[in-house]
């Protein structure tokens, strides 16, 4: 079983380097660590050193240095429209409150075919229909993807953090300040190497940006 550590993004794969084709669905296709049988047989271990979503046309390099092109399979869907902007717009807040994964389009739209999203969907006076396609939802910015946007998440998302980073010459000076901010200090440092470690990761990825001049 040939292992797979590498992605090559699409406008980056060169056809007469693919070996095979495998299709997968949008939960396949964010994961890191799966064993994957490609279309013409071949068997491969998907050993990314990442959490990322490979997206249609995406490749994964083989040791050998073959690519296997990556294919979003078609799934059970709901396409979501409303005659009311404002109906679709409470919608969409809806949905991101309850983390549930949405593709926008010019047309509408689309979530995973699920009986309490469709209730949902109704409730709020839209229409809801059943049909398989591809699935691109939205990059989750309300679960943090840390690959992407670790760095400003840290900055932005938790101010606090910032304070307890630089904070070792002034908590002698400013006691109250310190109490409030910090609570656990271990635990603050630790998310933010989290982070860093997850954006220095990014590397890794080749394609039609790359600097790395592979």
């Amino acid at each position: 079983m040939q292992r797979a550590t590498t992605i090559v993004r699409k406008a980056a794969v060169r056809p007469d380097a693919v070996a095979d084709e495998v299709a997968l669905d949008h939960a396949a296709r964010s994961r890191r660590h799966a064993d994957l049988t490609a279309q013409g047989g071949l068997a491969v271990r998907l050993d990314l050193d990442r959490e990322t979503t490979l997206e249609d046309g995406d490749a994964v390099r083989l040791e050998d240095g073959r690519l296997v092109r990556i294919l979003a399979a078609p799934q059970a869907l709901l396409a979501v429209t409303a005659e009311n902007p404002a109906r679709l717009t409470r919608l969409a807040w809806q949905l991101g409150s309850n983390h549930v994964q949405a593709e926008v389009t010019a047309e509408g739209l689309f979530v995973l075919d699920d009986p309490a999203v469709a209730e949902l969907i109704r409730g709020q006076g839209c229409t809801a229909t059943a049909l398989q396609r591809p699935f691109r939802p939205e990059k989750e910015a309300a679960a943090h993807d840390h690959s992407t946007c670790g760095h400003d998440h840290h900055h932005h998302g938790y101010e606090h953090h910032g304070h307890d980073h630089h904070g070792h010459e002034h908590h002698g000076h400013e006691p109250h300040d310190h109490g409030h901010h910090a609570h656990d200090p271990h635990r603050d440092h630790g998310h933010q190497h989290g982070h860093a470690h997850d954006r220095h990761d990014q590397g890794h990825v080749h394609g039609p940006d790359c600097k790395h001049g592979h």
